[in-house]
């Protein structure tokens, strides 16, 4: 397996490439998005992992142009992977309309690294890009949404502002857990509450109620792996709503 990261910030870089050769991996390196696209056209790559912000061409601007030389020269598609700091800025739907299909936050993990790319990786057990996630039962689809919200824009509009929060609320909830921080780690989960009963259809909603009370009566420490836990299962369901 053979990754392309597409990255101008040197440190970057350097960690990624560090962690894809823990992960055992082959891996090249490109600082911008010209670099990045002349190296996809050079060489074939199971996967790209581009920032969305970059000087000469950022990563919307290349990933369409990756999916411009698949269509013109008859090659599979290949995943593309954001890298990104802030999704107020770098929407879901914007990385979606440029081709891309799943979204890495920084700052980056290797455990969320290595999950990324066991769901994504051609002949890994997760699906492609090319396939759609099948819902996990009682989870929300697009009609049942389309149904209870009454048409495509309005579902659209509420997905992505929905969205846009729950991931900051991840982020953010990363980085209490990461920091022992108890009353930064009861908040977000608090505003994920908020936001998961809103679609409804998941049984996340229960465990961050249960996780609130634990770390409100308890040291962060202590309920670590329970949040790491809902902290992987709330990336699934994040990835699958976007791709409605």
């Amino acid at each position: 397996m053979n990754i392309l990261v597409v990255e101008d910030h040197s440190a970057y870089r350097l960690l990624l490439g560090w962690m894809l050769q823990k992960l055992g991996l082959g891996y090249e390196l490109a600082a911008d998005g010209f670099m990045g696209l002349e190296a996809f056209t050079r060489r074939p790559f199971d996967l790209v992992i581009c920032d969305c912000q970059m000087p000469f061409m950022d990563g919307y601007s290349m990933a369409s142009a990756i999916r411009q030389h698949e269509h013109d020269d008859g090659l599979r598609r290949v995943p593309i992977i954001a890298l990104t700091a802030n999704l107020q800025s770098d929407t879901p739907r914007r990385c979606r309309e440029a081709g891309m299909d799943a979204w890495l936050l920084k700052p980056l993990t290797l455990e969320q690294l290595h999950a990324v790319l066991l769901h994504w990786l051609p002949g890994s057990d997760g699906p492609q890009a090319s396939q759609e996630t099948a819902p996990a039962p009682g989870w929300p689809t697009r009609d049942t949404l389309v149904a209870t919200f009454g048409s495509d824009a309005i579902v659209d509009q509420l997905l992505e502002g929905l969205l846009v929060e729950a991931w900051e609320d991840y982020r953010v909830l990363r980085h209490a857990r990461s920091t022992l921080n108890a009353s930064l780690a009861a908040e977000r989960l608090h505003r994920l509450v908020g936001s998961l009963v809103f679609l409804g259809g998941s049984d996340l909603e229960s465990t961050a109620t249960q996780l609130i009370e634990q770390v409100q009566s308890g040291d962060v420490a202590s309920h670590s792996v329970q949040l790491e836990l809902f902290e992987a299962r709330l990336c699934v369901y994040l990835e699958y709503l976007s791709r409605l």
